[in-house]
C-alpha cells in the first residue's frame, strides 16, 4: 500500500548541472575572440600567446590557429607554468610543475596575451604576471578567457571575453575541452533541483 503523499520522505535534493556552451559553441567562441584580438592588435604583430596550464594551453594554440586562418599571420604560442606563483601552495594540493615553454624570441618587447578558460577570483592572473616578471619585460600584457564567472577578490580584468556567466558563489563552472578531455562544453555545477 502507498503511503500519502504527506508521509512520503522528500527526495533529496539534486546538484544542477546545466551546459551554457556547447561544442559548436565553443569553436564560434575561440572564433570570436581570435577575431577580437586581431582587430584590438591591428593584424597581432608583435604578439604572443601564452596558455595558462591546464587548458589555457589548448586555448591559446586554438586561437593562434584561428589568428592564422583569418589573418594568413603566424602567432607565436607558449606555455606559462604559475605552479610556483600561486598563493595558495600551503592551503592546497597542487598539480605538479610544468615546463614554461616560451616560443623563439621570447617576450620582452612583444605584446603577450594570457589565455586562461575561466576568469573567477584573479589570483590565477596575479600568479601569471608574477611568473612573465621573472622571464622577460613585455611591452604590454593582455588576457583572454573563454569564461568570466565574475566575483573578483583582485582587481583583473580580461580584455577578451568568451562568454561572461554570472554565478553564485557555490557554483562552479567547468570547461572540458576536446585536447585534455576528450570533448567541448561548458557546465554550470551548483545549486540544488528538487
Amino acid at each position: 500500500m502507498a503511503l500519502p503523499s504527506a508521509a512520503r520522505s522528500p527526495s533529496p535534493r539534486q546538484p544542477s548541472v546545466k551546459v551554457i556552451l556547447t561544442n559548436a559553441d565553443v569553436q564560434r567562441v575561440v572564433d570570436r575572440i581570435a577575431h577580437q584580438i586581431l582587430e584590438k592588435t591591428q593584424g597581432a604583430a608583435d604578439t604572443v600567446l601564452l596558455g595558462i596550464p591546464t587548458r589555457g594551453a589548448p586555448l591559446a594554440h586554438r586561437l593562434a590557429a584561428r589568428i592564422s586562418a583569418f589573418e594568413g599571420v603566424a602567432v607565436p604560442v607558449g606555455v606559462l607554468d604559475i605552479t610556483l606563483y600561486r598563493d595558495d601552495l600551503r592551503r592546497h594540493a597542487t598539480r605538479a610543475v610544468g615546463p614554461t615553454q616560451l616560443p623563439p624570441g621570447g617576450i620582452d618587447g612583444r605584446r603577450v596575451i594570457l589565455v586562461d578558460d575561466v576568469l573567477f577570483s584573479g589570483r590565477t592572473v596575479r600568479a601569471a604576471l608574477d611568473a612573465l616578471g621573472d622571464l622577460g619585460r613585455p611591452a604590454s600584457v593582455q588576457l583572454a578567457v573563454l569564461v568570466d564567472r565574475g566575483h573578483r577578490q583582485l582587481p583583473i580584468r580580461a580584455d577578451y571575453v568568451g562568454k561572461n556567466i554570472p554565478t553564485a558563489l557555490a557554483e562552479n563552472v567547468k570547461v572540458t575541452l576536446a585536447e585534455t578531455d576528450g570533448t567541448d562544453e561548458v557546465r554550470l555545477h551548483g545549486g540544488t533541483t528538487s
